[in-house]
This record gives C-alpha cells, sequence and structure tokens, in this order.
C-alpha cells in the first residue's frame, strides 16, 4: 500500500527523519488545525514523528489530540509540567529521534511542503536554520484588524518574518524553525528562565556559534493573532519584560528597534510629570505626543486603505496599544531585574543528553 504522504519519484532513504515539536498549553480552538495541516504535509509519514508536548491544558485540548492520535501512530502526546514553551522544547528534544527538528506552533497553520523545503534549503544552502515569512490573520474582524497592525512595520518594526514576503535572506529569528540536529546539539537547551523570547535568545545563541538561520520565501505560515485589544496588551506586555532579560544575557542581540518603544514611554512619562511645573515640560509633552500622534494617524491610514475593513478606525488604538504595552514592559523589567545586569546564565533543568538518532 502507498503511503499518501510519500513522493513517488524520492527515495525516502535519502530523507532525514524529521522530530516535529509543538509546544502548547490550552489551544482548544486552533490545535486540530495546527496537527491537520502538519499531518497532511507532502512528506513520508514513516519519516516523521510528531511530540505535542502539553503545558497540563484544561480547556479539552488534550481530548482533541487524542482523537487525532488515534488514526496517527507517528503522533505521542507528552506533558509539559513546567507549562511553558522552553520547557516543553527542551522536554521534547530530549526524546526526539530526528536528523531535523521543527517547532511548530499550535496556533498556527504551516502551507503545504513546509517540511519538505525546509529539508531542501538544509540540504542546500549551508544553513542549520530555516523558516520563512508569518502570514498574520484573524477570524473576526477586530482580530484582522490585530493582525494588520502586527504585520505593519509602525507595528513591530524591522521584525523580518512578519514584514518581509518577497525575498529570501539570512535572519536574525525565524518563525516555527527547522533546524539541524548537529546545530542542536552545538547551542543545547532552550533557556528555561524565559517565559517569552526564548527565540531570540536561542537564535542568537545558535548564530553566536556561527551558525546561519535563513528566511525562506517559499516556506510559509499562517498565525492566528489575538482577537481581543486585551489579550494583545498582555502579550506584548510579556514581550517587553523578557526583552529585559535577553539583552542582559546578549547585549549585542538588541536592534534600534526594539528599544524605540521604551523610548517613547519613557519621555511620556517625564513629560506628564514635568508638565505641572515646568513649560518645557508641557513643551516636551506636545512635541512627544503629537509626533506619535501624527506618526500612528498616517499609519493608520495607510494601513486601512489597504484592509477596507469596518473597524479600521480602530488602528490607531492597536498600534498604541502594541507600542505602549511594549514599552511599560520593559520599563517593568528594567525595575524587576535591576540586579540581574551580568547574569548571563542560561537555566534549564530538563535536558538529558539527546538520543541517539536510531534509538527506540
Amino acid at each position: 500500500m502507498t503511503d499518501r504522504n510519500r513522493p513517488e519519484t524520492e527515495d525516502v532513504r535519502d530523507l532525514p527523519m524529521l522530530s516535529v515539536i509543538l509546544p502548547i498549553r490550552n489551544e482548544a480552538r486552533y490545535i486540530a488545525r495546527s496537527l491537520n495541516a502538519v499531518l497532511a504535509q507532502d512528506y513520508p509519514s514513516d519519516r516523521i514523528e510528531v511530540i505535542v508536548v502539553d503545558g497540563m491544558s484544561d480547556d479539552g485540548s488534550r481530548e482533541i489530540i487524542g482523537s487525532i492520535q488515534a488514526n496517527n501512530p507517528n503522533l505521542r502526546l507528552i506533558d509539559n509540567p513546567g507549562r511553558i514553551v522552553p520547557t516543553g522544547m527542551n522536554i521534547a528534544m530530549a526524546r526526539a529521534r530526528g536528523e531535523v527538528f521543527v517547532r511548530v506552533d499550535g496556533h498556527c497553520e504551516i502551507e503545504q511542503g513546509y517540511f519538505r523545503r525546509c529539508v531542501e534549503h538544509l540540504q542546500n544552502d549551508g544553513v542549520d536554520g530555516v523558516g520563512g515569512p508569518m502570514e498574520t490573520v484573524g477570524e473576526t474582524e477586530l482580530a484582522a484588524i490585530i493582525a494588520a497592525a502586527m504585520s505593519s512595520k509602525f507595528g513591530v518594526g524591522d521584525s523580518a518574518f512578519r514584514t518581509v514576503k518577497d525575498r529570501t535572506m539570512l535572519a536574525d529569528t525565524v518563525a516555527f524553525p527547522a533546524y539541524t540536529r548537529r546545530v542542536v546539539e552545538r547551542v543545547g537547551p532552550y533557556d528555561e528562565e524565559l517565559v517569552r523570547n526564548q527565540d531570540d535568545d536561542y537564535n542568537y545563541r545558535l548564530r553566536k556559534l556561527g551558525a546561519k538561520v535563513l528566511l525562506a520565501v517559499d516556506v510559509r505560515s499562517r498565525y492566528y493573532s489575538r482577537d481581543t485589544i486585551r489579550s494583545l496588551w498582555r502579550q506584548y506586555f510579556q514581550y517587553g519584560y523578557w526583552k529585559v532579560r535577553v539583552m542582559q544575557k546578549h547585549p549585542r542581540q538588541m536592534r534600534p528597534r526594539q528599544f524605540v518603544p521604551v523610548l517613547f514611554v519613557t519621555a511620556m512619562l517625564l513629560s506628564l510629570l514635568a508638565a505641572p511645573f515646568s513649560i518645557i515640560g508641557t513643551s516636551m509633552l506636545g512635541l512627544t505626543g503629537g509626533s506619535y500622534l501624527i506618526a500612528n494617524l498616517a499609519a493608520s491610514g495607510l494601513t486601512a486603505r489597504k484592509q477596507n475593513r469596518l473597524l479600521s478606525w480602530l488602528l490607531p488604538v492597536i498600534f498604541a496599544t502594541l507600542h505602549v504595552s511594549y514599552g511599560l514592559g520593559f520599563l517593568v523589567g528594567l525595575m524587576k531585574f535591576w540586579n540581574r545586569w551580568g547574569d548571563s546564565e542560561n537555566r534549564y533543568s530538563i535536558f538529558p543528553t539527546l538520543p541517539a538518532k536510531d534509538a527506540e
């Protein structure tokens, strides 16, 4: 019987074994779509093991995974008591048998051909990691507007995997990457201190070893954005908060765009405090706030013209949410971690020696 995912013209023995890792927690709304996209890839199913490492979900995710598992013997479900991505990745990588590790998010869908193209780039382009542009989409009217803001350079700066859609290039970091086992063994475990921004840390450590990470235009995925302003605020506040620890561990990893939100928020706070007592404070408040308002409205107008949606008028609020929440999170992180400068230790608890790739 012919495997429906096996290319007839290719010798399966020449294809590397893939370990596809999905670190998830409470993804009942999306996990079936994410897993089905993984399992429907045009890559031989007997050359793929799929490891879902679950952070003790309590929303029905585990039951959904179990129902899919019944018809897919190459799918495993493993507990992640740490409940965060880095502990989940370390648990899964310690058990993975593949020659290539691929991380997939439970909140996304990879396009057909994702694995095959990742392998081709790893084999032919002299790189150690590869991912591609991520299309951010929303399922509700508000989520679609949030997705548009998250795909805008005004919203997220020069984050290549969110904003670059038309060219292949080396990048600092990529979404849903595939790594060779060789480079994973060199770079070691994910830092379990980092609740967020663990990919920034991991890819910087990888590049510090001389490895290369490729953003490949033909490796595409779809990510479902947050669907409320409150959840977006929480997400980007955490990004700013944990970016402080990444900065403290790897100062050279930082890019100018990552300081803009905290500088803006700091300037606004200082001018608000000074305005009642000083003309200079009042002028600073007007200049800072007015400049940002003009830039925000201009970016919102350009983005709204491309969207043609009823809630486009909310774009200025969403852009401000992205910037202010990240900036405030960064400031809180600076206060929280004020005594951690120089503490660059990589913290992890679960990462035994990787098993031999032919282990059972």
